[in-house]
C-alpha cells in the first residue's frame, strides 16, 4: 500500500493537484483518511477545513471509512422506473445493511449515486466504479458473492 504523503508529493506541482491527490489516496485506501486529509492541507498550503470542504464537495469521494467493496446504485430516473428500489431493498437484506453504512466485517459499503451514463441497462449498479447491468433483486446473491 502506498504512503499518501508520496502520493500526495506526486501531485504537489498539478494543478488541482489535491483533488487528484484525495483520488490517488483513496484508490489506494477506499477514503481520505483524517492524517491524509490534514497532511494535503500542509502540503497545498490551505487550511484543513478548506481542504476538508473540497475532500466532501465531490461525491466520489469520502472521508468516512468504507469497505473494500463499494457498491453504489444508480438512483436516476431511469433507473428508479426500472426498480432500484427493489433493488436497494435487495442488496440491504443481502447484506444485512442500510444504504450508507458498511458491513461489520469492512468488505461491503453500500451507497447511492447520480445516473452513470448507463441507461440504456437499468437499473445499474457499480462495485468500485466497474458497472453491472440490468440488475434484479433476484441476482443480487449472484452478483455479490463474486466479491467475497
Amino acid at each position: 500500500m502506498a504512503n499518501y504523503m508520496d502520493l500526495i508529493a506526486s501531485q504537489k506541482n498539478t494543478k488541482g493537484g489535491i483533488i487528484e491527490a484525495f483520488h490517488a489516496i483513496q484508490k489506494e485506501y477506499n477514503y481520505i483518511p483524517r492524517e491524509a486529509l490534514t497532511a494535503a492541507a500542509k502540503a497545498f498550503g490551505m487550511s484543513e477545513a478548506k481542504a476538508y470542504g473540497v475532500a466532501t464537495f465531490y461525491s466520489y469521494l469520502s472521508v468516512e471509512k468504507r469497505g473494500k467493496y463499494i457498491i453504489r446504485m444508480c438512483e436516476s430516473a431511469p433507473c428508479h422506473v426500472a426498480g432500484a428500489d427493489e433493488v436497494i431493498k435487495a442488496i440491504e437484506k443481502y447484506l444485512g445493511i442500510k444504504t450508507g453504512e458498511t458491513t461489520a466485517d469492512g468488505k461491503y459499503t453500500l451507497e447511492l449515486t447520480e445516473c452513470i451514463g448507463q441507461c440504456q441497462a437499468t437499473p445499474v449498479i457499480t462495485v468500485n466504479s466497474e458497472p453491472i447491468f440490468n440488475v434484479s433483486p433476484e441476482k443480487i446473491p449472484e452478483i455479490l458473492s463474486a466479491y467475497k
